[in-house]
């Protein structure tokens, strides 16, 4: 039933190709009704990405404005333990200054290093492990100030922006490996008692 666009316009001149009146509007409305929400739905995804984003930084700076000054949260075990200088550190450039992406990047590592210390149980039997790990955190703690004052001694570059996000990521990984080690000692320990037990 397909029908020659040139054939009919032949047979009917009084059209002479222009559309019916309000074609466009109609058109228009078509558009809107069809893409229109598919904008606001979109839009409030976003909003939602963003409130959860809100709650989940303030939920942090909360935790961290409660820490005491021993570096703990009320009794909870201990944070690091960093000699503190006398001297008065001088003012300068850190990641966070650079770009508020590299704020975010830092305050997410920072804040991701201290809750898994503070998660952190310390006893006797995982003691020297544990001392162990944090030798290398203060290693890299270490690194991180050296990689900071080289930050502000030359500028900023690329190498070194890189090297201090990778000393946060690698602080944060440690953690992570030393609680999965602390879990593997905890199962072992749960089946040689349920050997001595059985």
């Amino acid at each position: 039933m397909a029908q020659d666009i040139r054939k009919m316009m032949q047979q009917d001149p009084d059209r002479g190709g222009k559309l019916p009146e309000g074609h466009e509007a109609r058109f228009e409305k078509k558009l809107q009704e069809a893409f229109g929400e598919k904008k606001k739905k979109r839009s409030h995804f976003l909003w939602m990405k963003i409130a959860a984003a809100v709650v989940i930084f303030l939920g942090l700076g909360y935790w961290y404005m409660n820490l005491d000054t021993s570096g703990t949260i009320g009794d909870g075990p201990e944070i690091v333990d960093t000699p503190q200088e006398d001297a008065v550190e001088e003012p300068g450039i850190t990641l966070g200054d650079l770009s508020p992406e590299l704020k975010k990047v830092q305050d997410f590592y920072e804040n991701g290093i201290l809750v898994q210390l503070s998660s952190l149980e310390d006893d006797n039997d995982n003691k020297e492990l544990i001392d162990g790990y944090k030798k290398r955190l203060a290693e890299l703690d270490e690194e991180y100030k050296r990689l900071n004052e080289q930050l502000n001694e030359i500028g900023p570059t690329e190498a070194t922006i890189n090297a201090l996000v990778d000393n946060l990521k690698l602080r944060l990984e440690l953690l992570f490996k030393l609680k999965n080690k602390l879990k593997e000692l905890k199962q072992l320990e749960n089946e040689q008692f349920k050997e001595e037990i059985g």
